[in-house]
């Protein structure tokens, strides 16, 4: 059986199944760190057992997606208070024995609408998101497109009049980005 994490900024979804109409569900708010994975944690245990296989991980981030780097499946600088530099993949793998493969939210929801979804005809999609951030993953020829090129839309650098509009922003790096005028709370 095959486990599913959405990591989100205000909420985490869990789930498990075989498909889209194969799936069982439940969310918790994200809080800290151990009070959010212990809940993912026991949902997996109470309902899945010793049946779940693998688990794959869509979290906000930015995440290190380097297998190769010592801090893959780390959340590295997030402005998610509590949530910096915390080994999100580490926790899943050694607290439910299994394999767990790590993707940014946006890429993973990119990839679910590429299997199943408005791009499953499509080997070139982009996907934008507008929440508690802002996020884009692209797919080029059927490949998800990470590295240096990889689409950190949110932090794109906006022109910003602060005479007509004082709003300073609320990304701690970078106040005046996309993601620090326009995201949720």
């Amino acid at each position: 059986m095959l486990g599913g994490i959405e990591a989100g900024g205000t909420k985490f979804v869990c789930g498990f199944g075989t498909g889209p109409d194969d799936l069982v569900t439940a969310q918790f708010p994200t809080s800290t760190p151990d009070i959010t994975v212990a809940s993912v944690i026991d949902f997996f245990k109470t309902h899945v057992g010793t049946q779940l296989t693998a688990v794959g991980i869509g979290s906000f981030g930015p995440v290190d997606l380097d297998p190769l780097s010592p801090a893959y499946g780390h959340i590295t600088s997030t402005p998610k208070a509590g949530w910096e530099d915390y080994n999100l993949i580490g926790a899943i793998e050694q607290a439910l024995g299994v394999p767990a493969l790590l993707e940014t939210d946006v890429n993973a929801a990119l990839l679910g609408e590429a299997r199943w979804g408005a791009a499953r005809d499509f080997s070139d999609a982009v996907y934008l998101t507008v929440g508690t951030g802002i996020g884009g993953g692209a797919l080029v020829h059927g490949q998800v497109v990470h590295g240096l090129m990889h689409p950190e839309i949110g932090h794109l650098l906006l022109p910003h009049d602060r005479a007509r509009d004082p709003f300073p922003g609320t990304c701690p790096y970078h106040r005046d980005c996309l993601e620090g005028l326009a995201a949720g709370p």
